[in-house]
C-alpha cells in the first residue's frame, strides 16, 4: 500500500461521529498510532476503517504518551479493522528540502524546513520535543492543519518508500510561526524503553519497509526469496537429526565464521541447511539467511559480497514487481548483516554445493577465500558450505584458523566440519 493510499488511514471519531484525528496502523497486532491531542479528551471514541468497519474504544485501550505527543491505540488484532500497516522510517535524520506527504484532510506534498524545538501543553503541562519536524506547506495545507479535526495525528510519509517519518499535531507550539509541525516518529523512540520503543521495534521486525527505510521485515523478505532458489528441495520435511541440529547451534553461538557440512551428493546436506533457515526465520526474532549455489558465484568474484550483490538485486526485482517500494540498490550485503547484527542474531550465508563454482575461480580459491572470511569477520556475519569432502579438503584448510567452527566430532580424516 502506497503513501497515498487511503485505504491505509484510520479515521477516529467521538459517538457522534465529529471528527477527533487520524491514525495508521504499525503492527502486526493492529495497534494505531495517532497524536496525542486526538485522545487528550473524555469523550468515548470510535475507529473507522476505510472499509466501514468500526471498533469503540474503552479507556483501557489507550496507551497516552502526552511526553512524546503521541497515543497507542489498541484495536484487539491485526483483522478488527482490515488495514494493512505502515512500515515506520528507520533513518536517524531526515534531511532538510526532503519532500514528503502529509495525511491531512487528503494527502497533501509538502516539504521538509528542518527540526526545531517546540511544546506540547496537554492538561497544564508542558512537554518539550526538541526535534520536532517543521513543514513548508500550501495555502491548502495551512487550511486544513488550522481545521484540526481529522488531520490531528495524521501521518507523514516518504513518497518513495511509504514510510512513516513523522505524526501530525496542530497542537505544537514553536517559538516562531511555523506553518505544519510534525513528531518525528522513528528517531523519537526508537531504542526507547516502554510502549512506544516496543511498538517500534514491532513495526521493523514485522512490517517490511525498503529502500532508505530498509528494516529487518524487509530484508527478512529479500532474503526470504534466495531460499526459493533453483536447487533448493521441496520436498518432505526432513527426518530430525539431532546430533546436526545440535552442531548448528554450537555454531551460532560459537566464534567461528564457517561451517562445513561435508557429504557425499545425496546425503541430505542442502535439506539440512533449509531446514535450518525455516528454523531461523521461524525464531522469536526473525534471521537471515542468504542462500546461494555454487553456481551464482563469477569468475571474477573478488569475495562471497559479490555473489551476494547480485543476489539481492534478483531479489529487489521479485519483491518490486510484488508491489514494494523503494530503491532497492539499497539493499546491499553489508547493510542487511548490519540489520542482522543489529537484530541480535547474526547474517547466515549458504552457499550449497561450491563446487559448481566457474574454473577460473576455483584456481583463484585461495584469494577468494581469504576476502570472504575478512568480509564475514568486518561485518558480523557466518556462512555454512555444504559440499563433497573433496571440496572441503581443500577449501576448509584455505581459512584463517580462527575461521572454522570446531565440532565436538569432526569428519576423519578433513579440516574441521560437521
Amino acid at each position: 500500500m502506497g503513501s497515498g493510499d487511503r485505504s491505509t488511514l484510520v479515521r477516529i471519531c467521538d459517538e457522534a461521529g465529529r471528527p477527533r484525528g487520524t491514525g495508521f496502523v504499525a503492527d502486526d497486532r493492529g495497534t494505531v498510532v495517532t497524536g496525542h491531542q486526538a485522545v487528550a479528551s473524555a469523550v468515548p471514541l470510535v475507529l473507522h476503517a476505510p472499509d466501514g468497519r468500526t471498533r469503540a474504544l474503552d479507556p483501557d485501550d489507550i496507551t497516552e504518551l502526552p511526553a512524546q505527543g503521541l497515543a497507542l491505540l489498541r484495536t484487539g488484532g491485526p483483522g478488527t479493522l482490515g488495514v494493512e500497516p505502515l512500515p515506520v522510517a528507520v533513518r536517524d535524520r531526515i534531511e532538510t528540502g526532503t519532500y514528503v506527504r502529509i495525511a491531512a484532510h487528503g494527502w497533501r506534498e509538502a516539504r521538509v524546513l528542518g527540526t526545531t524545538p517546540a511544546t506540547y501543553t496537554e492538561g497544564g503541562r508542558d512537554h518539550r520535543l526538541d526535534d520536532a519536524l517543521e513543514l513548508a506547506l500550501g495555502t491548502d495545507g495551512r487550511d486544513a492543519l488550522r481545521s484540526g479535526g481529522a488531520a490531528v495525528g495524521g501521518p507523514v510519509t516518504d513518497p518513495g518508500t511509504g514510510a512513516v517519518l513523522g505524526v501530525l499535531s496542530t497542537a505544537l507550539t514553536a517559538g516562531h510561526e511555523a506553518a505544519g509541525l510534525a513528531v518525528p516518529l522513528g528517531s523519537h523512540g526508537r531504542g526507547a524503553e516502554g510502549p512506544l520503543g516496543a511498538l517500534l521495534r514491532r513495526n521493523a521486525g514485522a512490517v517490511p519497509g525498503y529502500g532508505r527505510d530498509l528494516n529487518l521485515a524487509g530484508a527478512l523478505q529479500l532474503t526470504a526469496t534466495t531460499l526459493g532458489h533453483p536447487g533448493r528441495p521441496d520436498g518432505p520435511e526432513a527426518v530430525e537429526r539431532p546430533d546436526i541440529a545440535a552442531e548448528f547451534t554450537a555454531f551460532e553461538a560459537g566464534t567461528g565464521l564457517v561451517l562445513g557440512l561435508v557429504g557425499a551428493p545425496g546425503t541430505g546436506r542442502t535439506t539440512e541447511l533449509a531446514a535450518l533457515a525455516a528454523r531461523r526465520a521461524a525464531g522469536a526474532v526473525p534471521a537471515l539467511t542468504l542462500w546461494l549455489r555454487g553456481a551464482d558465484l563469477l569468475a571474477e568474484d573478488a569475495s562471497v559480497a559479490d555473489a551476494l550483490t547480485r543476489a539481492l538485486a534478483r531479489s529487489g526485482r521479485i519483491v518490486t514487481a510484488a508491489g514494494a517500494r523503494g530503491d532497492m540498490a539499497a539493499a546491499t550485503p553489508e547493510r542487511v548483516a548490519r540489520l542482522a547484527a543489529a537484530s541480535g542474531v547474526a547474517l547466515l550465508v549458504v552457499v550449497d554445493g561450491p563446487e559448481e563454482m566457474p574454473p577460473l575461480l576455483a584456481h583463484r580459491l585461495a584469494e577468494w577465500t581469504a576476502k570472504t572470511a575478512g568480509w564475514l569477520r568486518e561485518h558480523g556475519a557466518r556462512m555454512a558450505v555444504a559440499c563433497r569432502p573433496e571440496h572441503w579438503e581443500r577449501a576448509g584448510a584455505l581459512y584463517p584458523r580462527d575461521a572454522p567452527h570446531r565440532p565436538e566430532r569432526p569428519a576423519p580424516g578433513l579440516p574441521p566440519a560437521v
